[in-house]
Formats: C-alpha cells, sequence, structure tokens
C-alpha cells in the first residue's frame, strides 16, 4: 500500500496521495481482524469508535498543516500527534454512538477543510534519496503491528478510536515536508482531510450491514463504496 501511495503521489500529485492514505488502510483491516477474533459484533461496536477516530485525524492534519508553514517535521509530528491522543481521549469520554460520530465527523470535515486550503507548488522537486521508500516502508509496518497487537484488549470502542492513529499520515508528511516542501505537504494533509468522506463511507457500511450481510461480504461493500465515494467527493470538489 506504501508503494501504491507512493506511485500515486508522484503521478497524480500530493492531494491524491492524501486521498489514498486517509482510507481505512490501518484501521480497515485492524478492524477485520478483530471481527474475526472476537466476532461480528465486536466489528459493529467498534464502528462508532473508529468513526469518532478519524475526528482525531482531521485534527491532527489541521495542526500539522498550520505548523508545516513553519516548522520542522519532528516538531509537527509531535505537536499534531500530540492533538491526536488528546481529541482520543475526549472521544473516549463522550463515547458517542454510530449515527453521532458520523454526523461529527461530517461537521468536523467540513470546518477542517475550510481551514486548509490546496497550495500550489513548485514543479521543481528535491531528489529522494534511495532509502526513501524502504524507510516509510519499515515505519509504516512496525506502527502497524504495534497497534494491532494492542487493540484486541482494548475493548470495541477504545480499539476504535486506536484503530485511525495516523500511521501514514506521519510517515507521508515527514517525508513530503523534507523531500518536497510545505506546500506539498499541506496539499497532503487536506487530501487526508476531504478522505474523510471515505473512511465514513466506509465505517457506516460496517456498523449497518455487517449483522446482515456477514464480514466478507460487509468489509467488500464497505471498501467500494469507502474508494467510491472518496473519489467522487475529490471529482465534485474539481
Amino acid at each position: 500500500m506504501i508503494i501504491a501511495v507512493h506511485a500515486a503521489g508522484k503521478r497524480w500529485g500530493a492531494i491524491i496521495s492524501g486521498l489514498l492514505i486517509g482510507l481505512p488502510l490501518t484501521s480497515g483491516p485492524i478492524s477485520l481482524i478483530l471481527a474475526c477474533q472476537y466476532g461480528e459484533a465486536f466489528a459493529v461496536h467498534a464502528s462508532a469508535g473508529n468513526l469518532a477516530g478519524q475526528i482525531s485525524i482531521c485534527l491532527f492534519c489541521l495542526v500539522y498543516y498550520k505548523l508545516c508553514q513553519t516548522r520542522g517535521w519532528l516538531h509537527c509530528t509531535l505537536l499534531a500527534t500530540l492533538t491526536f491522543i488528546a481529541a482520543t481521549a475526549i472521544l473516549k469520554v463522550l463515547a458517542l454512538g454510530l449515527l453521532s460520530a458520523f454526523g461529527l465527523l461530517l461537521l468536523t470535515l467540513a470546518l477542517v477543510s475550510s481551514k486548509t486550503p490546496g497550495k500550489p507548488t513548485s514543479a521543481i522537486k528535491m531528489a529522494k534519496p534511495w532509502w526513501d521508500l524502504p524507510s516509510r516502508i519499515v515505519i509504516a509496518v512496525t506502527f502497524v503491528l504495534l497497534i494491532s497487537s494492542l487493540a484486541g484488549g482494548m475493548g470495541p470502542v477504545l480499539s476504535g478510536l486506536i484503530a485511525p492513529f495516523p500511521v501514514f499520515a506521519i510517515v507521508f508528511a515527514a517525508f513530503t515536508l523534507q523531500t518536497e516542501g510545505s506546500a506539498a505537504t499541506c496539499n497532503l494533509l487536506r487530501g487526508i482531510v476531504l478522505s474523510s468522506v471515505g473512511f465514513a463511507a466506509f465505517f457506516m457500511t460496517i456498523g449497518l450491514t455487517t449483522s446482515q450481510l456477514g464480514l466478507s461480504s460487509a468489509y467488500l461493500l464497505a471498501a467500494g463504496l469507502g474508494i467510491l465515494s472518496n473519489f467522487i467527493f475529490h471529482s465534485l470538489l474539481g
């Protein structure tokens, strides 16, 4: 998935990379694995947490977007990740249901996207070192394995909140800021925020159809609707 997103970014730009990164590339597989281990009811109950977790992702992107124009990748990563953790703690206390989490996510998407406009980028890009892509893969896999190992013992709601942890966003934003500059990074983060539409479609489908369709059909349908809704939304935005 890292290679596919990397290739899409080179071909179509940072916003398309962001739209792909913002899909449930980590939380979707984690959700399916935990559903296979703990049953369909676990996946249904975790869906509300997943939707709420994407609210934390949007706030992560907002903070990173504002900071990356004047600060380095490490400063941006630390403060944006702390924002994600703080938002997750608040959302855990609120204990939102499926519909309320869905509605609050769409509201957050509207507000954050208005604060993260796209930026013109230079055609000149720094040459990437040979270790750029392998490093992204190693870092992302390490994070995914860590989250997967922790999520099962947290219960459905908390595991749902933690599963969207911005693994891909952290990796790609840091490397993009280092090699392509702040404008490309801002566009990447905007793409991740806009991809909340596809993320919302994915987990609403899981929450509403798993009990009726079963795991295989529900996750296939959710994946298709998530990808389709993302690119329809992006096309409408022009």
